[in-house]
């Protein structure tokens, strides 16, 4: 079943309207027909059911079959903050973590980052990466498209996270997993969570401190050292088990 991401005053109370390069998408590339079911989002939260009515020119009607009220949201927002990796692996990253559940994409500049952008690249970076994460919001059925913050400064990214509820930092020079469980245990329902990995040459001592002095929770992924983008999606995949788990032992999981 396809996905589709509309504005609010698409929906009606009974049909759905689709234009711009969604029709497009629907004619030519899905060759999509009168009768065939898909799935749409609004920018407000809701999800719908819906079947093709009309394939126009200009626009697609779909009507209204029912509410998908079970969603595929976390009960969480978690906001990711990752050190600009190297080569595609950022692309790969923002992939998995809208795959996952997360809720916005921060990249940060810090000190052992080999990967360093000018305004020109950061730009141009940003444009690409939005287009990844409303790709993979579709392909996973998500009921928003994850947005990716310009890149920020490690300072800058310490003094957003604070803003969370939580902010959990996984760094490799930390031990005990029982530690780590019982801090993502502790994370009650609706709570905003930041997460910030470090990149390829890990935390310098000076932003580990700086963390620690903000109270962030420092955790330990294992005993292994991973790289960046298996640190992110390690945690991102700890975090959904969690939060998932806690949803339906509270009996708000359909499904």
């Amino acid at each position: 079943m396809y996905q589709f991401f509309v504005q609010d005053d698409q929906v009606g109370r009974d049909f759905i309207t689709l234009t711009g390069g969604d029709v497009h998408h629907i004619k030519h590339v899905l060759r999509m027909a009168p009768g065939e079911i898909v799935r749409v989002s609004s920018a407000g939260g809701r999800d719908f059911i819906c079947r093709v009515s009309e394939v126009a020119d200009a626009f697609v009607q779909l009507d209204i079959l029912e509410s998908d009220a079970a969603g595929s949201e976390l009960p969480n927002r978690i906001y990711l903050f990752q050190a600009l990796p190297k080569g595609e692996r950022m692309e790969y990253v923002i992939q998995k973590a809208v795959e996952l559940g997360v809720f916005e994409i921060i990249p940060v500049a810090m000190k052992y980052c080999v990967v360093k952008l000018d305004e020109k690249r950061a730009q141009s970076k940003a444009r690409r990466w939005q287009a990844i994460a409303e790709s993979a919001a579709k392909q996973s059925k998500r009921s928003l498209i994850p947005s990716v913050h310009p890149v920020l400064s490690f300072a800058e990214a310490v003094s957003y996270a604070k803003a969370c509820d939580r902010c959990i930092v996984p760094y490799e020079n930390e031990r005990g997993m029982r530690a780590t469980a019982g801090v993502l245990a502790s994370i009650r329902p609706g709570e905003r969570v930041s997460l910030m990995i470090g990149p390829e040459g890990g935390f310098a001592p000076e932003e580990i401190d700086a963390v620690r002095q903000q109270q962030m929770q420092v955790i330990s992924l294992g005993k292994r050292i991973l790289r960046t983008d298996t640190a992110a999606i390690t945690a991102m995949s700890m975090l959904m088990l969690h939060l998932e788990m806690k949803e339906q032992e509270n009996g708000n999981l359909f499904g």
